[in-house]
């Protein structure tokens, strides 16, 4: 296996502001770290991971730890998809963090899609510590691969873990696992969705968030209920011919997690990323005012 590469990121207080005291990454792994991310009086630090090349080769290891300090805030994104190459034999890129979020702080790790290539493999897991007033916003998608070029689901194992910790407790287990099998293959599964994608918020500061995502998506998932009228939300795509129908465009849920519901989680699931893209930007849109700018807006 190739060697890993490993990543440090320190945001602490300094002069009552949040800054970056430790950012430290070597080969292929690499943090840009803008000087100003939206206004000058927005308390937030934000850092762009990337690989050299675009990419995770066969059989890298790219792992990165994060602290953020006590009343600190911090967003961590990408400049575009990473791209997981073909696997060599068994090989297999990896991709770990592990971050601890501290008292009345926030981390936002918000990048682009995961894009597989055919026959690559992959294997990412994220962990996170946050006390009982950490806010975490955490965005994990993929898509089907460069499906615009005919690439869906080619790819022969993915793997997502994410485990949030409050204190030695476990508040939130989520595995993602997706492989090639005999029986039936992923994009027979997966059917016409090409991008599948989790929101999770948690944390008193993204209450109100949490419930607009909430209202937004029942207001989405009641109209795909609803017969094709001329009208039609921002994701729906009516269908041409009613004895026909076809597959929602978009399909998202919410569910609340955590003893008193501090987290809640949206799953979704369409069939392009410019679809997830939208939905993102726009029930994201509220952190601007905590991060400085608000999330994929230029994507």
């Amino acid at each position: 296996m190739a060697e890993a590469a490993t990543g440090v990121v320190r945001v602490e207080k300094v002069r009552g502001r949040s800054a970056l005291t430790r950012c430290f990454a070597r080969y292929p792994f690499k943090l840009i770290a803008p000087s100003k991310v939206g206004p000058a009086a927005c308390d937030a630090v934000w850092l762009y991971a990337l690989t050299y090349g675009g990419g995770i080769v066969s059989g890298d290891t790219v792992s990165c730890t994060v602290s953020v300090g006590d009343g600190c805030t911090a967003a961590i994104t990408t400049q575009a998809s990473t791209k997981v190459y073909k696997a060599v034999g068994s090989k297999c890129s990896q991709q770990l963090l592990e971050a601890r979020v501290g008292e009345e702080a926030m981390l936002a790790v918000i990048p682009d899609p995961i894009t597989c290539f055919s026959a690559a493999r992959y294997h990412q897991k994220q962990v996170f510590q946050v006390s009982s007033n950490s806010n975490l916003v955490l965005v994990d998608w993929f898509t089907s691969g460069r499906y615009e070029n005919g690439e869906k689901w080619d790819f022969s194992f993915y793997k997502s873990v994410n485990h949030i910790f409050l204190g030695d407790q476990p508040l939130f287990i989520d595995s993602v696992l997706l492989e090639q099998g005999s029986n039936c293959s992923i994009g027979k599964q997966m059917q016409e969705y090409n991008v599948i994608a989790m929101v999770v918020l948690l944390g008193p500061k993204l209450k109100h968030i949490q419930e607009q995502m909430q209202d937004e998506v029942r207001k989405l998932m009641s109209g795909q209920l609803r017969p094709p009228t001329s009208g039609g939300s921002l994701y729906t795509m009516r269908t041409q011919r009613a004895q026909h129908p076809q597959m929602p465009p978009l399909v998202a849920s919410c569910s609340p997690f955590g003893r008193t519901g501090t987290g809640m989680v949206a799953r979704v699931a369409a069939v392009s990323t410019e679809l997830v893209y939208s939905f993102l930007r726009h029930n994201l849109a509220a952190l601007q005012p905590f991060l400085g700018a608000s999330p994929y807006a230029a994507s």
